[in-house]
């Protein structure tokens, strides 16, 4: 059986990126860990996130992040968007967000924190049972398939928050001044992922002339959630879908 990796560019939304340097940065699309809503596997987790940009004018940010993820036996889905801070200093993660999503239903719901109030969609397309953009790999100890463009390497089976995943990193060669012949750049995604949850429990994606990222699932608890996490709050108004 082939192993699954993934890189998303979202659906659930919360890779959080900022411009300039405010204390605090919003939540943005971007990639992010998916969290798949298959039935019958619960769990709930938390991802750190720690992110390092270049800034236009060569400074090195770091940010970082937390937030609260989960999914209960009929597969619905609990995923909160929290505000970047600095790295250094005692600020702590906003809740900017919450989307929740029933499979069975295909309804999506975003609660807007701040405001208290909260739209929904149904989402046309059948509910993914896997992650997007797939990357497959082989066993870990099996040779990779490999091209002129990515070097695939197999890491192996290492546990992440008491869960096992099989890593794969994948490192492309760019040109600087776009001559096959000239100085080049590596960028580099690594990514470990969970059979059994079904999911990416770490991504770390690092490229020298953007930055870096680091997504790492931990607090792992493999038992049924709060059933509140998956309903919408009282006090919280209906508004238009947007």
């Amino acid at each position: 059986m082939s192993w699954r990796f993934s890189l998303t560019l979202g659906l659930y939304l919360l890779f959080l990126t900022f411009v300039s340097s405010p204390p605090e940065a919003r939540a943005q699309t971007g990639p992010d860990i998916f969290v798949t809503p298959i039935p019958n596997s619960p769990f709930t987790g938390e991802i750190e996130v720690e992110r390092s940009v270049v800034r236009p004018d060569g400074v090195l940010v770091n940010m970082r992040t937390a937030r609260k993820i989960g999914r209960d036996n009929r597969g619905r889905i609990f995923n909160e968007a929290r505000t970047l801070v600095p790295a250094s200093g005692g600020q702590f993660p906003q809740v900017e967000t919450i989307r929740l999503y029933d499979p069975e239903t295909r309804i999506s719901t975003m609660l807007n924190v701040h405001v208290r109030t909260f739209w929904t969609m149904i989402v046309r397309r059948p509910p993914a049972t896997m992650p997007p953009a797939l990357v497959e790999a082989t066993p870990a100890g099996d040779t990779l398939h490999q091209n002129a463009f990515t070097a695939k390497e197999d890491l192996g089976i290492r546990e992440i928050g008491g869960v096992p995943a099989h890593g794969v990193r994948e490192t492309q060669k760019i040109p600087v001044d776009g001559k096959a012949s000239g100085q080049q750049i590596s960028v580099i995604d690594e990514y470990w992922y969970s059979d059994d949850l079904r999911i990416n429990l770490m991504i770390k994606h690092s490229d020298p002339r953007t930055g870096s990222v680091k997504m790492t699932v931990g607090e792992i608890q493999r038992a049924e959630p709060d059933p509140a996490l998956f309903e919408v709050p009282p006090g919280y108004k209906r508004v238009e879908n947007r």
